[in-house]
């Protein structure tokens, strides 16, 4: 199958550029202008893509070779870009950042040649003129099959330096599509992970991309950009879709979301409806209770940490999940979900599922995994070997328990139908999880 795809990625040098501000405020600009646009965001993160979704009104997805494998790239692109008239790629770090150690693999350019996209680079110009010269040189020559194909100037300062980086980027050929003055403040606020999710910050969060968009309208050329996108050649792919086995009984699945558990992919809940789990969702920090008919429960990432006080005051909700864990249903959960269901979060009370205590620590732990199941569970058989992804500042005591869930990432725990581990996974990589998952759901229902 062969289908035309509008498209651009955007790319830096390195982190801290403007990216997530570009391709944010180009989201929203499209859209108001009546263009339906598609984000997408390389890499693991999960909170960019949730100023891609507020800006453009479709689900913002990742893009990672790492976790899914070089393979699904294009098909998930193609599946989230259905009916989009432009698709908007944000890269991760600097374009030729990937996996360390190996070669690039998960890089902003890995996933541009994947997608035989057009690059347009972000660079920050504080304290460059000529030289920036050098730089685009040297990232376009660096890699002959990425094709930069343009570059905005950020935080640019006067009329004067303008015209010393536009002669600059004429001199090796690179178009300037836009320019940004840094007089024009955007605030966007962050803390220890990286930006704070919209789930968070909704009404602030709104006003942000609305300030990123006419920054971006405003320095940016839209039709030259557009123009680059519908220049993409056409993409030899067929769409991902979710396998569809369905499990009879059509169980319930209670996904957690809300401010303190925002992190998850699209893919997960399209994986779980298309194996026949009714999903709903249920916010630990206002929900007393879970979803009626309640049969298994997801808890993804997020940032407990910061709501430990709420979260053990919903006490009713705790016990229920306690109740049910101990019943032996499935209950899988990750990063956040894994110090929900412990003991104690920074000495606050938490659900009691798990005899572990976590607590914020100054290190920071980062990184792809990969990783060997260890236990079978209600996700995995033992011996599945996963990619997976850690990412946060917290440590629990024990770091396993006598069952652990994986080998080469922090254990975590099996027990009864629980699941749990520091270890973030996509599984558009790993379908067969969701089928065991809901199997499970079924049976403990029967």
């Amino acid at each position: 199958m062969v289908g035309t795809f509008p498209r651009l990625v955007i790319a830096a040098p390195g982190s801290g550029h403007g990216k997530t501000t570009v391709v944010t405020g180009l989201l929203k600009t499209f859209a108001k202008q009546g263009i339906a646009v598609a984000g997408f965001k390389v890499g693991p993160d999960y909170i960019d893509p949730s100023y891609h979704e507020l800006a453009c009104g479709r689900p913002g997805r990742n893009l990672d070779p790492v976790l899914v494998g070089e393979g699904l790239i294009a098909p998930l692109f193609a599946h989230g870009a259905a009916a989009a008239e432009v698709s908007i790629v944000e890269g991760v770090m600097g374009l030729y950042d990937g996996r360390s150690g190996a070669g690039g693999l998960g890089s902003t350019a890995h996933v541009a040649r994947l997608l035989d996209a057009p690059v347009v680079l972000v660079v920050d110009a504080r304290g460059q003129g000529r030289s920036i010269a050098a730089l685009l040189h040297g990232f376009r020559t660096f890699g002959a099959s990425v094709r930069i194909a343009g570059a905005i100037l950020n935080q640019v300062g006067s009329d004067r330096h303008e015209l010393v980086l536009r002669e600059a980027c004429a001199e090796v050929g690179v178009p300037v599509l836009g320019v940004l003055r840094r007089s024009v403040p955007v605030a966007v606020p962050s803390r220890h992970l990286g930006l704070v999710p919209v789930a968070e910050r909704a009404p602030e969060a709104v006003h942000a991309v609305e300030a990123m968009a006419s920054l971006v309208a405003g320095g940016v050329d839209l039709p030259a950009l557009l123009a680059l996108a519908n220049s993409a050649p056409s993409l030899p792919v067929r769409a991902w879709a979710p396998p569809v086995t369905v499990v009879k009984g059509r169980p319930t699945v209670a996904v957690a979301g809300g401010p303190a558990f925002s992190f998850g992919y699209r893919e997960q809940l399209e994986l779980l409806s298309a194996v026949g789990a009714e999903v709903t969702s249920f916010d630990p920090l206002r929900d007393e209770k879970l979803p009626d008919g309640t049969a298994a429960v997801v808890v993804n990432g997020g940032f407990p940490e910061v709501y430990g006080e709420q979260l053990a005051a919903n006490e009713p909700l705790r016990r229920q999940v306690r109740d049910l864990a101990l019943s032996g249903a499935p209950v899988v959960a990750e990063c956040a979900g894994l110090l929900w269901l412990g003991r104690m979060l920074d000495g606050h009370e938490m659900c009691g599922v798990l005899d572990s205590v976590a607590t914020m620590t100054d290190r920071l732990t980062l990184g792809y995994r990969d990783a060997v199941a260890v236990t079978p569970s209600v996700l995995a058989g033992a011996g599945t070997r996963v990619t997976g992804h850690e990412f946060h500042r917290t440590q629990t005591t024990p770091e396993c328990g006598p069952r652990p869930a994986w080998s080469g990432a922090s254990g975590g725990f099996v027990q009864a139908g629980v699941h749990a581990s520091y270890l973030h996974t996509h599984w558009a990589g790993y379908p067969g999880f969701a089928q065991r998952l809901v199997e499970a759901a079924a049976a403990s229902c029967g």
